[in-house]
């Protein structure tokens, strides 16, 4: 996980003067960042030894909450209006970002609820937001020189 942050952080440096200039790419850089963020606080709270399932499944919750409305809103803004990405191609990215962030959110729920897969949700989620987080550092760093 560090090295794919560390990738979209080197995407964006590298090409910080390309990005600035459009408001989509500026979205898709921070829609990567939040897309990582998720396993990092699940990692996080999941570290916490002796916490209730109850409370783990809270934190897993709303912090999935809080990452799936940044990154959806990220996304959004990084397609509207952008000449450069066809119907299908949003279409997979929208399913990709949606398939790296909703596990987190059913994985908290999962907890608070006892059952359903619990922490299973999070392995879904990680290996989707390695892939997500893999397809944005690919158009920050490569695509975008096109």
């Amino acid at each position: 996980m560090a090295a794919l942050l560390g990738l979209i952080f080197v995407a964006v440096s590298i090409n910080l003067a390309r990005i600035i200039k459009r408001d989509n790419l500026v979205s898709r850089s921070a829609e990567a960042l939040f897309i990582l963020l998720g396993p990092l606080l699940a990692a996080t709270f999941c570290l916490a030894s002796g916490q209730s399932n109850l409370a783990l499944g809270w934190e897993l919750t709303a912090s999935g909450l809080f990452i799936w409305i940044a990154a959806t809103r990220s996304q959004i803004r990084s397609t509207r209006k952008n000449p450069y990405v066809s119907k299908r191609t949003k279409i997979f990215h929208f399913l990709l970002t949606q398939s790296a962030v909703v596990p987190f959110v059913a994985g908290g729920i999962s907890m608070l609820a006892g059952r359903g897969g619990g922490l299973y949700w999070l392995l879904a989620g990680t290996v989707f937001s390695f892939l997500a987080s893999l397809f944005d550092a690919w158009v920050l760093l490569i695509e975008i020189q096109r």
